[in-house]
């Protein structure tokens, strides 16, 4: 191969759009997150490999004889290619190429490493610091003067927000044979669950997001609620956010809705109106006359809410009402709990002190919390049939988890992939969970104190239920894992901004592509061959919240570890498994054919004659 004087970044604008699609979220050659195979690849100007490229996807430059310092197997010389998606590095001096494939959403922070003065050996270079719990060093040779531009290009792109640029998913032109944005239809979801009805209607008060703007156009709110009393109860809660229906029970009637808290404030403040329409809540269910209000916050937590004009539902003004406090601890606690664990996982892992550094982290304590929360939701909903409100400061981030996972638990429905699906769309998208603000798609400011792993700890739950429920699940790890990745990726437009109404004016529908269009044309490899889904078969799940159960997610955490990485490519297996489950379910679906055939020929052929037997005298 024809040697580079220097290894100079070339500025390229190619319109390779049509060129193969690959995985996105390819690792270190054999660390694939989704162990997919690379696109074909396509022919950059001056006869260089580049990479492989998706629809949309354009290179912006490239630089040689960089050096990827990988923590695991030393390091590797090769080309370093950016797009205006990714980072994709291939190795030059090895048989089998080693290829580190990283989207730019995904990137957190990026930082120069060593100065003129490094004299070390891959000392002078560029460190990327990612969300995914890897970070990646690349060495530059000083004589070459590629550090500069490189690390411009990749600060533009993995932040193209702050440089005045478009987020990938609105270049992103991918046709899929499902339409995923189709996947969702509020109003089809409400009657699925038998709304309307006598105590529930369907309320569009909110059709121009004038009540609440992080709310959705299509409520769920009690049959005889008068637009007053809707727009009375916004104004005593936080943000506008007043309660709403998650979740009905299809016998009891018992409901799940949700909120923020009431602007109760240093004073005690009360709102007779929002008194009566949470009274109102608790009428629509006739088999109890008691309702459970649910906060997520620690009650200390709660208190302190009061001096910032926020707080708690009293039990003197909220007749029949009981609150309860669920321990769970603020964005703040949770991203530095996260911080320690990746620490901890990443570059290398302490074998000797691994279990008292998972303790040290709290992040299993947390998820505890969580789940052992969204359970006493459900004992309430589906053993007592009380209704059930849940709220934490502004309702968009533990609200969201609990609500959620509860569903998860009550509803056979959200644990196929379709369903789980919906409940992301639902208690997540639609009702104004802070994605932008909380995973910082592409803007730079990655110390900003609203980030936090909210959804991923949620995501952790509900593997923690897969676990001790393994045929209950439709969709495997690998179904996770990949929401996980395009959760940060800025591939796909569904997790970009923050609330429904930013999404409608933002046109993402029109402009860009579902992640469920995605997953659902590739299904079977998302899906579990253990799922059984027999009607009445574990209906309700009641996993359990203790800390003998609960284990660290290794194979999301220590995914980038070689060490940690399964030997078998699990997810062939899994297909494999399908196939055969297919197989073995037509020879049952044929032997019951033929056993109702035989049946019927029996009753229509004239019976035998009986034969007596003989008797013995």
């Amino acid at each position: 191969m024809e040697k580079r004087g220097s290894a100079e970044l070339l500025n390229i604008e190619q319109n390779n759009s049509k060129n193969a699609s690959s995985d996105s979220l390819n690792s270190d050659s054999k660390s694939s997150s989704l162990n997919s195979k690379m696109g074909q690849e396509s022919n950059l100007s001056g006869g260089e490999t580049g990479p492989p490229l998706l629809n949309g996807e354009r290179v912006q430059g490239i630089a040689h004889e960089v050096t990827y310092v990988c923590p695991y197997s030393g390091p590797v010389r090769g080309i370093l290619s950016i797009t205006n998606y990714k980072l994709h590095f291939r190795s030059v001096d090895r048989e089998t190429p080693y290829v580190v494939e990283v989207p730019l959403g995904v990137v957190s922070r990026i930082e120069k490493v060593g100065g003129a003065s490094s004299k070390g050996e891959n000392s002078y270079g560029i460190e990327v610091f990612c969300k995914d719990m890897r970070n990646l060093r690349f060495a530059h040779k000083q004589e070459n003067h590629s550090r500069r531009d490189v690390f411009e290009k990749l600060q533009q792109y993995s932040f193209p927000l702050s440089h005045k640029l478009p987020l990938f998913a609105f270049e992103y032109s991918e046709t899929f044979p499902e339409n995923g944005w189709n996947v969702y239809e509020p109003i089809a979801e409400l009657k699925r669950m038998g709304v309307n009805n006598d105590m529930w209607k369907i309320s569009k008060i909110n059709d121009t997001y004038s009540v609440c703007d992080s709310y959705p156009v299509v409520w769920a709110v009690p049959a005889a609620a008068t637009d007053e009393d809707l727009q009375a109860s916004a104004a005593f809660r936080s943000r506008g956010r007043l309660p709403v229906l998650s979740w009905i029970h299809p016998e009891s009637q018992a409901t799940i809705t949700r909120c923020a808290q009431p602007l109760v404030g240093v004073g005690g403040k009360r709102s007779r109106e929002d008194e009566r329409y949470v009274q109102l809540i608790m009428d629509a269910n006739a088999q109890s006359h008691k309702l459970f209000i649910m906060d997520a916050r620690p009650m200390p937590n709660a208190v302190a809410n009061k001096a910032k004009g926020g707080g708690y539902e009293s039990e003197d003004a909220y007749q029949n009402a009981e609150l309860v406090f669920l321990d769970i601890h603020n964005i703040h606690v949770m991203r530095e709990s996260l911080r320690k664990l990746k620490e901890l996982c990443f570059p290398t892992i302490d074998e000797a002190r691994w279990l008292s550094g998972i303790e040290s982290t709290v992040w299993l304590k947390h998820i505890k919390y969580v789940l052992a929360g969204a359970l006493r939701i459900v004992d309430k909903v589906e053993n007592h049939k009380t209704s059930v409100l849940v709220h934490c400061s502004d309702g968009w981030d533990r609200t969201a988890q609990l609500t959620a996972l509860a569903m998860l638990m009550l509803d056979p429905y959200y644990r196929t992939i379709k369903g789980f699906e919906v409940l992301i769309e639902k208690e997540w998208l639609s009702f104004g969970h802070k994605f932008q603000q909380r995973i910082g798609h592409g803007v730079e400011h990655h110390s900003d104190a609203d980030r936090s792993p909210v959804f991923l700890q949620f995501m952790d739950c509900v593997w923690q239920i897969s676990r001790q429920f393994p045929n209950a699940f439709e969709f495997n790890e690998h179904f996770l894992i990949t929401i996980l990745d395009h959760l940060y990726s800025c591939r796909f437009g569904t997790f970009l901004f923050s609330s429904e109404r930013e999404r409608v004016h933002e046109q993402v529908k029109q402009k860009t592509v579902s992640l469920w269009s995605y997953t659902n044309s590739q299904l079977s490899l998302y899906q579990n061959p253990l799922y059984w889904a027999a009607p009445n078969y574990q209906l309700v799940l009641m996993p359990i919240a203790s800390m003998r159960y609960i284990k660290p997610w290794k194979s999301l955490y220590c995914r980038w570890n070689p060490s940690m990485r399964q030997q078998d490519p699990v997810y062939q297996r899994t297909r494999e498994l399908l196939v055969l489950k297919e197989q073995l379910e037509k020879q049952l679906e044929e032997g019951r054919r033929e056993q109702a055939s035989r049946a019927n020929r029996s009753m229509t052929s004239p019976a035998p004659p009986r034969i007596h037997s003989p008797v013995h005298s």
